[in-house]
């Protein structure tokens, strides 16, 4: 039975490959072939993928990321079809819905937005409501650096509370796009805030995210 995160690394791979090594991407500083090297690194590196969180070995990450991003960019894309060795946590079908999902959702808008000639991509409320169910969770750790109180609220109603504080701000979408809203990619993210507009320019110009 295939899962949400597979589909979306299958998905991520395509658009990588599409839009070649050199497409722009919502990543700063990124090209496509530097997001790919990121995704196989992330699976394929523990030792190295660390820097990610950890910022003492962010240089090695950088190192190790530069080595990947140098080798031929149809390697990289099959590495990531191929998905992470057997002997790695990313193998468990859970682990790899669990930790992949959101990210593999999230780089493929990155790569797809990037591009001037995108067009909106209509997901299933099944996976709509596994998005909201992984926002929901990590809404603090999302919205941990917000300059503003902030809540996120599905049309539904469902609202998840990120940062406590006032004044507040609300952003209201699909839970798809209050995830990329609120993992940082807020000029791409289709969404309706209600507050002060003073305080929805300091929140577009957040670094809100992970």
């Amino acid at each position: 039975m295939s899962t949400h995160a597979k589909r979306e690394r299958l998905l991520l791979a395509d658009l990588l490959e599409t839009n070649g090594p050199d497409a722009a991407t919502l990543c700063e500083g990124w090209h496509t072939r530097d997001l790919a090297a990121h995704i196989v690194v992330r699976e394929r590196r523990g030792d190295a993928a660390g820097g990610i969180l950890i910022k003492p070995l962010a240089a090695r990450l950088e190192r190790v990321q530069a080595e990947f991003a140098a080798k031929p960019y149809e390697e990289l894309l099959q590495l990531i079809r191929t998905g992470p060795p057997k002997m790695s946590p990313f193998a468990l079908k859970q682990v790899d819905e669990a930790a992949n999902t959101v990210e593999f959702f999230i780089h493929a808008e990155d790569v797809r937005r990037a591009q001037p000639d995108w067009t909106p991509r209509e997901l299933d409320s099944v996976f709509e409501d596994a998005l909201w169910r992984r926002l929901e969770t990590g809404a603090r750790m999302y919205g941990r650096r917000s300059p503003v109180g902030l809540v996120l609220r599905r049309p539904n109603g469902q609202t998840a509370v990120a940062h406590k504080g006032a004044p507040v701000v609300t952003v209201t979408g699909s839970p798809s796009e209050l995830l990329l809203f609120a993992s940082g990619r807020q000029e791409k993210a289709d969404v309706e805030l209600d507050g002060d507009k003073e305080d929805i320019a300091r929140l577009y110009a957040a670094k809100l995210g992970l």
